[in-house]
């Protein structure tokens, strides 16, 4: 059995004094020996190991001074309460009210996390939501995912909003729950509802929060004035897409080449009889040998 040559308790003093160190200082500050030998006495402490740099420097966790996020900075060596970069990610974004764009949690963390990040999502430990053109990382629980859009969504209005709903996240997203679960009228018909109720700029407060068209809102709330909504329909009459019919086979009469009328010779797709276009493809053979003779001076035979 080979000798111990320093014990766990030796290293710690040497990550003490030094505060921050690598595998390299550490061998040789406690005697040397491998970065196999140190990585497994490292395990018997409590350290950290940065997110920045590649992870290559260490440190104690009674060495660093942790911020609210759970962060600490040494001479632009960064470290995690929480310890690798996607563990870190993935904290801050389920912590976080509203979730986090790419950007804003680089601000935070100040090294790239778009990796990370997508990382995270492909093994489903986050999801990615598109905003208004942008992608918003949000927790992979659905309901605390709603409530992160529902606030993101209010911040970014810049709203403050009314005693009657309250700044409260958890309404919010029931608010935006219960309005998937409408139709397209009882959705229109809600918000300018909600306008109304809002008072002045209600329209473009709540077209922000729902996801709505201005123009949509203001027409449900000019509808609700006006007092006509139709309880029987979700659209007038002749609304919507018109219905797809497709001609039975036996009705697709052949149109010959030029024909003008209902036929789909209009669409550029004319149907052509096949005694017509067995004369045709003859006339083009005649023509094409015609070619070969004037070329080569004979005409080949036909098989």
């Amino acid at each position: 059995m080979r000798p111990t040559l320093f014990n766990s308790d030796t290293l710690a003093q040497a990550l003490q004094r030094r505060t921050v160190a690598t595998l390299s200082e550490l061998s040789n500050e406690v005697g040397p020996c491998s970065h196999r030998t140190v990585q497994r006495k490292l395990k018997q402490l409590d350290y950290r190991s940065s997110y920045s740099h590649r992870g290559k420097y260490y440190t104690l966790c009674a060495c660093a001074n942790f911020d609210s996020h759970g962060l600490w900075s040494y001479n632009g060596i960064r470290f995690s309460r929480y310890g690798t970069l996607q563990n870190t990610a993935k904290e801050l974004v389920e912590s976080s009210p509203v979730g986090y764009r790419s950007d804003e949690l680089d601000d935070v963390l100040k090294v790239h996390t778009t990796g990370a990040l997508l990382n995270l999502v492909r093994a489903q430990k986050l999801s990615r939501i598109s905003l208004e053109g942008q992608s918003i990382y949000c927790s992979a629980d659905p309901a605390r995912q709603q409530r992160q859009i529902a606030v993101r969504r209010i911040q970014r209005a810049g709203m403050t909003v009314p005693a009657s709903m309250e700044t409260d996240s958890s309404k919010a997203a029931a608010i935006l729950l219960f309005f998937s679960l409408l139709n397209e009228k009882q959705r229109r018909l809600f918000a300018g509802l909600t306008s109304l109720l809002w008072g002045y700029g209600g329209d473009k407060r709540v077209a922000n929060l729902l996801g709505l068209n201005r123009k949509t809102v203001r027409r449900g709330r000019r509808e609700l004035h006006a007092d006509k909504v139709d309880p029987n329909r979700v659209r007038k009459p002749g609304g919507g897409h018109p219905s797809l019919q497709k001609k039975p086979l036996d009705d697709r009469t052949a149109t010959p080449i030029g024909a003008v009328g209902d036929g789909w010779r209009s669409y550029g797709r004319s149907v052509v009889d096949p005694p017509f276009a067995i004369k045709v493809i003859r006339s083009l053979e005649g023509v094409w040998n015609q070619g070969l003779s004037n070329d080569r001076g004979e005409v080949a035979p036909r098989s």
